[in-house]
């Protein structure tokens, strides 16, 4: 394993800084890396397109952990979705890792299914498993960040709203 993997400290700041320095990093599983280029945050039980915004489940307990852990889900009984833990135990925040910088991973279903990640991988210490991030020196400046409203979270009302998907502008 790399010596550039990312610290439990790295994943244990308030989610918003998380998701923007997570830009640039690189996602490595195995024998496949690709370098994060879009993700979204979801914090806490007050956001209505969080997992947790109705309480803790056996699905979502995952993002009651402290932050550096992989919460997978299956979306639409079909395809999964990596997300990171962030912030101290019992608040639940995650981010949803969309895309990296490759064609066939660049959505949350497609990076899952590129590098063979499903639920059998839920709960995974990103600090000390071969699923995890690292740090390979890539600047990311702030003009280098886009910023918009989540993708596909229509439902969650007000919450919909929050600009709180973060990209690479290309």
């Amino acid at each position: 394993m790399s010596q550039n993997i990312l610290k439990r400290s790295f994943y244990t700041r308030p989610t918003l800084e998380v998701a923007r320095d997570l830009l640039g990093k690189y996602l490595v599983f195995k024998s496949k890396a690709g370098k994060i280029t879009e993700v979204e945050a979801y914090i806490g039980q007050d956001d209505k397109a969080c997992h947790a915004a109705g309480g803790k489940t056996k699905r979502n307990e995952v993002m009651f952990m402290k932050g550096g852990y992989a919460y997978v889900y299956l979306i639409y009984g079909l395809y999964h979705c990596l997300n990171v833990t962030t912030e101290k135990a019992g608040f639940p925040s995650a981010i949803l890792i969309r895309a990296i910088d490759n064609p066939q991973a660049n959505g949350p279903g497609k990076l899952c299914r590129y590098f063979g990640i499903t639920r059998a991988h839920n709960g995974l210490d990103l600090t000390r498993s071969d699923l995890y991030i690292e740090d390979r020196g890539v600047i990311i400046s702030a003009n280098d960040i886009g910023q918009s409203k989540r993708i596909g979270v229509d439902y969650a009302g007000e919450s919909a709203n929050l600009p709180w998907r973060f990209y690479l502008k290309s």
